[in-house]
């Protein structure tokens, strides 16, 4: 409760001067003071905001529950000095560059703190307001690690009309976690709809999201960059394959949230969780002109949504198309009801889950004001209607008293067709969080190097048979049947340094060569897969560095970067995700039969995929593995070639 209800707050450094931030804080500090005790601590005395200050935190009766250190950083160690001496337990560190040695000692009393570089917390609940800038109550709780950013979703939350419940910014986490903050949110009950922004990802992200989403208040996540959550240079197929966004893609679906890529999008997008929500992606469309049903109709199905055919449509006004979208061809402007009448046939016909209004209504007030009246009438009935099936409008006002109707009455209301379109198609995604299962792997002996070790370590995936050869004559006593492939199994980078030789028919030749360039040590040498019908993917695992282990399936081979055909979720899965997985792949239809093929074994295939997944989150001392390229054929799954990297190397060996 120290950051969200706190019985007592401190501002250090409260100002008279509005270009502050102490002015800002003490403003916001006292609009709480009915429910709890606020002193304003000023070093030269005197009046801040008419309120009485003291000099020093020692000047009080009893220490503050919670301070804000609204001084700059220099001056930061002895505030806290002085904090932590008298009692004090908790800080929001506005000012950037408070020194570590200063974290530590808040940390080491058992204090927390919140930020530092942060914007502050404000809480619609309690009358917190310990942060720059105004905010709107509402039902959006927002955590962001930047200020600036969380200030601009609370002001679209604003003007869109659902309003912050709660604000936390956490700015450089260098106690209190954004994890910690969203998590803080499962329980409170002002909150229906969660906006996140952050830049980097720590540990407990992903289950505070589950956890919220478990608790009916879906989350939205805004980041940026490609190498945000993981910059380490990519040494092989499967880390070439996937980015920091992949990742926390990943971890959305992992978690039941949903990533955007504005602030004005993830607004959008909650002013919709916070209405009724979408059971499905049928859409109908009205409007007063045809031209604005055609664009909200191709965005629609642009979205992913459909247009479905309509043929309960009883009710329409005299005029008015019959088909979705429904044109109303006037009849709106002649009677400002039939924007509600269509409402409510598609609503009561049960042949959509949501309603796009796009156009004029809204405006007719606002430009002929003895309308006014009337629209907000019709306004308060589609609110009523929404109840039954959600309704999104565009209007072409950005203000007017029709507008506001609906927006109090929990209708989102958009200034553009698109705005309103994409905030349903992003609703689409919130797709049921997969079942985590435990891991099925076991306890295996510790890495060692090598083609062959990989193999064994990976029991559970079907190899060509091979043999360890030294000699000529273990070349020339080899029952295996042509043609051939001989690898230098210790060699890293072994194409690059002619250590793998393919389509032999006599590898007699080959090993000779191989081992008068390359020295003695032990080859492999294998039969090749001949098969008929196989297709040929990549299957790999990789331990992020912020969310931990992911898998991803792609199309494989040594096309695998060129097309860039992969899904990606976090390790481990099953193997119904695993099908999953494969599902999105541009290249499924080779594997279900393409033009008259057989089918590939696709659940061995998902089962080869679940196990890696598995194994990887079995194994803390592994960084990677890879089989690449893994071909499948109605027969079952082969590996041809396999990589593992061990969690402390550091020059990207391949072992095959």
């Amino acid at each position: 409760m120290i950051f969200s209800d706190p019985a007592s707050v401190a501002v250090v450094g409260a100002s008279d001067d509005p270009s502050k931030w102490g002015h800002w804080l003490a403003r916001g500090a006292l609009i709480g003071r009915s429910r709890r005790a606020v002193h304003l601590v000023n070093r030269s005395g005197g009046l801040v905001l008419s309120e009485p200050t003291v000099r020093s935190l020692s000047e009080l009766a009893e220490p503050p529950e919670l301070v804000v250190l609204a001084v700059p950083a220099a001056h930061v160690p002895a505030v806290v000095d002085e904090a932590l001496a008298v009692g004090v337990r908790g800080f929001v560190g506005i000012p950037a560059g408070i020194d570590d040695r200063v974290i530590c000692r808040i940390r080491e009393a058992g204090a927390r703190l919140l930020g530092p570089n942060c914007l502050g917390v404000f809480d619609a609940a309690t009358s917190l307001h310990l942060a720059w800038g105004r905010f709107q109550p509402g039902s959006l709780g927002v955590v962001s690690q930047s200020g600036q950013v969380g200030l601009e979703i609370a002001g679209l939350a604003a003007a869109s009309g659902i309003g912050v419940s709660r604000f936390v910014s956490v700015g450089n986490q260098a106690d209190v976690t954004a994890a910690e903050a969203l998590l803080d949110l499962v329980s409170h009950d002002l909150t229906t709809v969660v906006g996140v922004y952050l830049e980097s990802f720590g540990p407990g992200i992903v289950d505070a999201m589950a956890q919220l989403r478990a608790a009916g208040k879906p989350v939205v996540l805004l980041t940026v960059g490609a190498s945000v959550a993981g910059r380490e240079a990519a040494r092989t197929h499967t880390g070439s394959l996937t980015s920091s966004v992949d990742v926390v893609d990943a971890a959305c679906r992992r978690a039941g949230a949903v990533r955007v890529t504005t602030p004005a999008a993830l607004v959008d997008l909650a002013a919709v969780l916070s209405s009724n929500v979408p059971r499905g992606g049928r859409v109908g469309v009205i409007s007063d002109s045809g031209g604005q049903g055609a664009i909200a109709a191709d965005l629609v199905v642009d979205a992913g949504l459909t247009v479905p055919a309509l043929s309960a449509v009883d009710g329409l006004p005299m005029g008015a198309s019959r088909r979705n979208p429904i044109d109303l061809a006037g009849a709106g402007e002649r009677d400002l009801m039939n924007y509600a009448r269509a409402v409510e046939v598609l609503v009561r016909g049960g042949e959509v889950d949501a309603v796009v209004l796009s156009g004029y209504f809204g405006s007719y007030g606002a430009d002929t004001p003895s309308l006014e009246a009337a629209e907000v009438a019709v306004a308060e009935r589609i609110c009523f209607l929404a109840r039954d099936t959600p309704v999104v409008v565009h209007s072409m006002c950005a203000e007017s008293a029709a507008v506001r109707a609906l927006r109090a009455g929990g209708v989102p209301v958009q200034l553009t067709i698109e705005r309103a379109v994409a905030a349903l198609g992003h609703v689409k995604r919130f797709g049921s969080p997969p079942v985590v299962v435990p891991s099925r792997a076991t306890p295996v002996a510790p890495y060692r190097p090598g083609y062959l070790a990989a193999r064994d370590l990976l029991s559970f995936v079907r190899f060509p048979e091979a043999r360890a050869v030294t000699s000529l004559a273990d070349i020339a006593a080899t029952t295996l049947r042509p043609p051939y492939a001989l690898k230098a199994d210790w060699l890293a980078h072994k194409t690059e340094h002619g250590g793998v030789a393919i389509n032999l028919s006599d590898p007699a030749a080959a090993f000779e060569d191989m081992r008068a360039r390359l020295g003695p040590g032990t080859y492999v040498l294998e039969e090749m897969d001949t098969r008929e019908h196989t297709v040929e993917l990549i299957i790999g695992a990789k331990r992020d560095p912020s969310f931990g282990p992911v898998v991803l399936v792609g199309a494989g081979g040594v096309h695998a970067e060129l097309f860039r055909d992969t899904a990606i979720e976090l390790a481990p899965v099953s193997p119904a995700t695993a099908r999953e997985m494969l599902a999105r792949l541009v290249c499924a239809p080779l594997l279900t039969g393409w033009r008259g093929s057989p089918a590939a074994d696709v659940e061995a295939l998902a089962e080869v995929v679940a196990q890696v997944s598995e194994t990887l989150a079995a194994r803390p001392d592994l960084a990677e593995i890879e089989l690449n390229p893994v071909r499948v054929g109605p027969d079952g799954v082969l590996a041809v070639d396999a990589l593992i990297v061990p969690l402390n190397d550091t020059s990207g060996q391949r072992v095959a």
